[in-house]
C-alpha cells in the first residue's frame, strides 16, 4: 500500500468517526422532534388502552385500518433494507458501500416499529401472550394454517438474520472505532463487540466467506418473507386481494419504498455530518436508478392488476377495481387517494429518466418523500378499499381514520427516526473498511 493510500485511509477514518462526536444543532433539533413525536404516539396509545378501541375509526366491515396499514408499510421498509444491501453486494455495485450500513440499520429499526402495530391493533394488549403457541389452559391454539401465524415466524426469522448480517458487517469498523475511542467506556464497549478483531489475513478470509454466505441467505429469505406478508391478503377470497400477483407485487413495492427511505435518511445525514466528499452525487445517482427501476416494476404491477381483473370476467373483481379507480357517487370514497398513489409511485419517478433530476440532491430528497407517501397510500388502498366493498352491497361501508390513529402513526415515525439518529451517534454510519478498498 502506498503512503498516499495510507493517508487517505486515516483521513477516511477520521471523517466518518467524527460524525459520532460532533452533533450539529440541526441534529439536536431532529432528535428533539423525533422524540416528541414518539412520546405523543405512546401517550395516544395509552389513552386508547384506557379508553377502548372505540376511539379508533375501525368498524364493520373495515376491521383492518391504519394500524394494519402501518404494519405492512413498516414491514416493507424493513424487508427492503437488507435486500438492497445483500443484492447490491452480490452484484458488486460500487455505490453500495455508501448506503448499506444505513439500509441495514433501517431494517432493524423498521422491524421493531412494525412489531408494535399488531399489539396496538389488538386493543387489549395485556392478552398478547395468548397469541404464542405454548401449553396453556385457555384451550386457545394458533391456527398454523393461517398466514397471520406464518407472519410471526417469517418476520422473527428475518429480524434475526438481518441483525446478524448487520452486526457481522460492523465488526471490522468496531475495531477501528476502538482505536479512536476517547474514553475507557467506549474502548471497553468497542473491544467487546468487535470480538477481538485484529484484521489478520486469516480473519479476513473467514469474514469474507461468512459475509458472502449471509448475503446469499438473506436475499431469498427477504423475497420469501415479504411474499408471506402478501399472502395475509392473497389467501383470502376478498375482491382485490385474491390474486397470485401479490407476492412479486409486494416485493417490488418493498424495494421501492426502501430505496426512497434510504434517500430520505441519507440526504440529511450527509448534510448533518458533513460527509459530502465521501457520499457524492454519483453515488446518489446509483440509488436513484434503482428507484426508477422499481417504480417501473410497481407501475407494471398496477396495470397487470387491472388486466387480471377484467380478463377474469369476475363481476366482483371488475366492480371493485372500477370502484378504486372512480369511487362512487357518495362523498368520502378513496379515488383521490388512489390517484395520489399513482402520481407518487408511477408518474413522478419518471422524472428520474432525466440525468439533471437524478444528480440533484434536493430533487431526489423531495421525490423520495413523495414515494414514501405513495407507498403508504398503496397499502391503505389495498387494505381498506377491499374491505369497504366486499361481495354483499348490504355490508358496504366507509372507514375514516381518527386523530388517535393519525397521532399513533406519527409516533411510529418518531420512534423510527429516534432510533436511527441514536445509531448515527453510537456506531459508524458508513462501512469504513469497504470504502477503504477503493483507495487500496
Amino acid at each position: 500500500m502506498t503512503e498516499q493510500a495510507v493517508e487517505q485511509h486515516h483521513r477516511l477514518e477520521r471523517d466518518i468517526l467524527a460524525a459520532m462526536s460532533r452533533p450539529t444543532k440541526w441534529y439536536w433539533v431532529a432528535l428533539g422532534v423525533s422524540v416528541a413525536a414518539f412520546l405523543m404516539g405512546m401517550a395516544l396509545w395509552l389513552y386508547m388502552i384506557l379508553t377502548g378501541m372505540g376511539v379508533a375509526g375501525i368498524n364493520n366491515p373495515v376491521g383492518w385500518g391504519v394500524f394494519i396499514v402501518d404494519f405492512v408499510f413498516w414491514v416493507g421498509i424493513a424487508h427492503s433494507g437488507t435486500l438492497i444491501s445483500a443484492v447490491l453486494f452480490l452484484f458488486r455495485a460500487r455505490f453500495r458501500n455508501r448506503f448499506n450500513r444505513a439500509a441495514e440499520a433501517m431494517t432493524i429499526f423498521a422491524v421493531m416499529t412494525a412489531g408494535l402495530f399488531p399489539l396496538i391493533h389488538l386493543g387489549r394488549v395485556w392478552f398478547a401472550y395468548w397469541l404464542f403457541p405454548y401449553p396453556n389452559n385457555h384451550l386457545i391454539w394458533p391456527n398454523f394454517k393461517s398466514p397471520l401465524v406464518w407472519d410471526v415466524f417469517a418476520v422473527s426469522t428475518y429480524l434475526t438474520v438481518s441483525a446478524v448480517f448487520w452486526y457481522v458487517g460492523l465488526i471490522p469498523d468496531l475495531a477501528i472505532a476502538r482505536r479512536h475511542a476517547k474514553n475507557r467506556i467506549q474502548m471497553w464497549a468497542y473491544r467487546v463487540f468487535s470480538l477481538g478483531w485484529v484484521g489478520s489475513v486469516q480473519q479476513w478470509k473467514h469474514y469474507n466467506k461468512l459475509y458472502g454466505l449471509l448475503a446469499c441467505f438473506a436475499t431469498p429469505l427477504v423475497v420469501s418473507v415479504h411474499s408471506v406478508v402478501s399472502w395475509d391478503f392473497a389467501m383470502s377470497v376478498i375482491p382485490g386481494w385474491h390474486t397470485t400477483i401479490f407476492a412479486p407485487y409486494f416485493v417490488a413495492g418493498a424495494i421501492l419504498s426502501g430505496c426512497a427511505m434510504v434517500i430520505t435518511l441519507m440526504v440529511p445525514m450527509r448534510k448533518f455530518f458533513r460527509l459530502e466528499e465521501i457520499i457524492t452525487v454519483k453515488h446518489f445517482e446509483g440509488i436513484a436508478q434503482m428507484l426508477l427501476l422499481t417504480s417501473l416494476i410497481v407501475t407494471y404491477s398496477y396495470v397487470v392488476e387491472y388486466a387480471i381483473a377484467f380478463y377474469s370476467g369476475n363481476t366482483y373483481e371488475i366492480s371493485h377495481f372500477v370502484y378504486r379507480l372512480l369511487g362512487a357517487d357518495e362523498p368520502g370514497h378513496y379515488r383521490y387517494a388512489y390517484w395520489v398513489m399513482v402520481a407518487c409511485n408511477s408518474v413522478l419517478p419518471l422524472l428520474l429518466f432525466f440525468r439533471r433530476v437524478r444528480t440533484s440532491i434536493p430533487a431526489l430528497f423531495v421525490l423520495s418523500l413523495f414515494v414514501n407517501v405513495g407507498m403508504w397510500l398503496e397499502r391503505f388502498i389495498i387494505i381498506v378499499t377491499s374491505l369497504a366493498r366486499d361481495f354483499d352491497p348490504y355490508a358496504w361501508g366507509l372507514y375514516k381514520p381518527t386523530i388517535i390513529e393519525v397521532g399513533i402513526t406519527i409516533g411510529s415515525f418518531g420512534l423510527f427516526f429516534t432510533l436511527f439518529l441514536l445509531f448515527c451517534k453510537a456506531l459508524p454510519v458508513l462501512a469504513i473498511t469497504e470504502i477503504k478498498e477503493e483507495y487500496t
